[in-house]
């Protein structure tokens, strides 16, 4: 009777996302967000708890087992408060406006979050990580002054909101910037000062991998020819792949490490990381050439394919940081780490040179006896220490990794977030994309194709709207600003390895019901919630570029490359207008980037160009091997209607039209002349 009144309190059972559902057997008597639950928090007149974390989660995890798990802590937030659990990644406005609310109580943020609210939502205290103790004579300590003194929560709830008002507002630029290089100039100067030079990333601990960072400054580097960015991002993608961060058994990248030199990390694996990281690996190597970076886009999709694609052509989430050690414990890491032990008795007289190529060493030592494999020396500098072949060392490497793949699959597996998100799907799509363009293997194109096919025909409604989430057969929560953009993103992407119209003609589509139901004329941005949804107590506008770059800016990026698709004058003033509105508050560049990356569209040195010919595919395909970041590709093998290649097509020959400031030279055949046109001001 008392396990089946539990299940009765606790609602989290009704829910699919994994991390809810976590929580499904705890004694606290959780509510999902939703509109009964906020509405007899009102009628009760009931303070509320907002706790939002994540399935992969490990600190999450950690406030569960001894907090929500526990039986005092349930007696205390059963009694007084309407208690709200959230994951984060299915509903990222919630925990936006709430990790404001939060940072401004606290000077900082992360999860688990845990907030209390009024009754109509409004925030009055909250933090991150709390002790059992701590947790509930805070909580006492609020229902007391709620209940003894309530004016004084109202008037610090009101002051409180009122800082959130604030932060929604964005300052608008009337004025004409010169959108130029000297801007950035000066912006990468001041941010050069915070570049680890020796170990690559920025001089902190810990260290997140931050994609947009490096693809804007390898853009940069390039189109000025400034060999210190450059030699500065190979530094740190070189840095950054030698592990532990980098799965080097079985690829993927853990979300950051602990530690300055990418060595330790927060074990957990997450879909948007690793979409990104392809697409930057991908255009890395197409300016270098560097094995490695090839090696790690190779392996990395192998991982996404074999743990998270579906049947479906979607992907899985995430996987966990914990996972069942030999004790049948959870345990952050213990799927991936060794013992000095394990390694010798697995790899036999090999050890000693796998020791020096992986640090079992200090170098490579993390606690308990255990070591996490990083390489700190490249494989021919190995190679010339101890007079090997490179050839025979790397032999060796990719037999030692699959003996050590093997014993590894033995172990208890990290749990799998089995919940699909559209805007990480979307991402991930884009990331096959970029490495089939580099790579030019087939199977990445095939994988994306059939993710986007599972975007139009699953996640996109009739209705014309996307859905945020996918499981069990079942999409729901209707699309944020992210889902948009980075799908819009990806169909542009797909369209530039196919000629494919119709990724194009769905790009646009998408892009028109966005201004429909996102754009604010007032701030000049796209909110993160469509103004067909509940309104929360503010409105959330994502403009600063963190893990994932900011909505805004993706939406910015497209917005651009679809004016010049679609000759259309209106996406571009909006997206020089987003640009020109953020670049003055800006001063830290590193949360700006993709906004950076934005800006050099409007370059001097920005060009399209148009293949319009019988063999337009043929000679894309030897033209998107090559970096060229500056120039917008576009193409047909037969008469278009798309703006920019009507009129343009020939029966006779294939014909390359170059255009600049939308001017376009005169066509020509010539192939040669054409590359060496395109690369002829960097």
């Amino acid at each position: 009777m008392g396990a089946f009144l539990m299940s009765k309190l606790n609602e989290l059972h009704l829910e699919t996302s994994p991390y809810l559902l976590q929580h499904a057997n705890n004694p606290v008597h959780w509510k999902a967000w939703n509109a009964n639950s906020l509405a007899i928090a009102k009628s009760e007149n009931k303070l509320i708890i907002i706790s939002i974390g994540y399935s992969a989660c490990h600190w999450c995890h950690v406030m569960e087992h001894e907090s929500f798990e526990d039986n005092e802590v349930a007696s205390t937030m059963n009694a007084n408060f309407i208690s709200i659990k959230i994951d984060r990644e299915e509903r990222p406005d919630i925990d936006a406006v709430y990790m404001k609310a939060v940072q401004l109580m606290t000077g900082q943020g992360g999860w688990p979050m845990n907030v209390v609210t009024l009754p109509d939502g409004r925030p009055i205290w909250g933090g991150t990580y709390f002790r059992k103790n701590d947790w509930i004579n805070s909580l006492e300590r609020l229902q007391e002054i709620y209940t003894e003194q309530p004016q004084t929560i109202l008037d610090y709830a009101e002051k409180l909101n009122d800082g959130l008002q604030s932060l929604s507002i964005i300052s608008k630029n009337d004025s004409e910037t010169n959108l130029n290089f000297e801007i950035l100039e000066s912006l990468v100067y001041k941010w050069q000062k915070s570049f680890d030079w020796e170990f690559g990333g920025m001089a902190r601990a810990p260290k997140f991998m931050m994609p947009t960072n490096y693809e804007f400054l390898l853009r940069f580097g390039y189109q000025t020819k400034n060999q210190t960015l450059l030699d500065f991002v190979n530094l740190t993608l070189t840095k950054m792949a030698y592990g532990g961060l980098f799965d080097t058994i079985d690829g993927g990248f853990s979300r950051y490490s602990v530690d300055m030199k990418w060595h330790v990390p927060h074990f957990e694996k997450m879909l948007y990381d690793n979409g990104q990281l392809v697409s930057l690996y991908a255009n890395a190597y197409k300016l270098t050439g560097n094995p490695l970076y090839k090696e790690v886009i190779e392996k990395t999709l192998h991982f996404v394919k074999k743990e998270w694609l579906t049947e479906e052509g979607s992907f899985y989430s995430a996987l966990d940081a914990d996972s069942l050690n030999a004790s049948n414990h959870l345990e952050e890491g213990a799927f991936y780490v060794w013992t000095k032990v394990e390694l010798q008795q697995l790899l036999k007289e090999d050890f000693k040179l796998f020791s020096v190529i992986f640090n079992v060493n200090a170098f490579g030592f993390w606690e308990n006896e255990n070591y996490v494999l990083i390489q700190n020396q490249s494989l021919e500098e190995i190679a010339k220490q101890e007079n090997i072949f490179l050839e025979t060392l790397e032999q060796k490497k990719k037999f030692w990794e699959q003996i050590l793949y093997t014993e590894r699959e033995k172990r208890s597996k990290p749990r799998l977030d089995d919940k699909c998100l559209t805007s990480w799907n979307a991402i991930m799509l884009k990331g096959f994309v970029d490495a089939y363009k580099a790579l030019g293997n087939q199977n990445y194109l095939d994988i994306a194709i059939q993710n986007a096919n599972f975007i139009v025909n699953k996640i996109w409604s009739s209705q014309g709207n996307l859905k945020h989430s996918y499981k069990d057969g079942q999409a729901t929560i209707n699309g944020f600003l992210e889902d948009y953009a980075n799908v819009i993103q990806a169909f542009i992407s797909l369209y530039e390895v196919t000629f494919n119209e119709n990724w194009l003609q769905n790009a646009k589509q998408l892009t028109d019901y966005v201004f429909d139901n996102f754009y604010n004329e007032k701030t000049q941005f796209f909110s993160f919630t469509s103004n067909q949804d509940e309104a929360l107590i503010t409105t959330h506008f994502e403009v600063e570029d963190n893990v994932i770059p900011a909505s805004n800016s993706v939406i910015a990026d497209a917005l651009f490359k679809l004016s010049i698709y679609f000759e259309n004058s209106y996406y571009e003033k909006i997206s020089r207008q987003m640009v020109q509105n953020i670049i003055p508050t800006a001063t830290y560049p590193s949360a700006f980037s993709n906004w950076l990356n934005v800006l050099l569209h409007f370059s001097e040195q920005n060009k399209e160009l148009a293949i319009c010919g019988d063999n337009a595919l043929d000679y894309l395909e030897k033209i998107k091997r090559n970096y060229m970041p500056n120039i917008i590709i576009a193409g047909t093998t037969k008469v278009s209607k798309l703006p920019f290649l009507e009129n343009r097509f020939s029966e006779k020959e294939t014909l390359f039209y170059i255009c600049k400031n939308k001017t376009c030279d005169i066509p020509t055949s010539d192939f040669k002349k054409i590359i060496k046109e395109i690369t002829a001001e960097i």
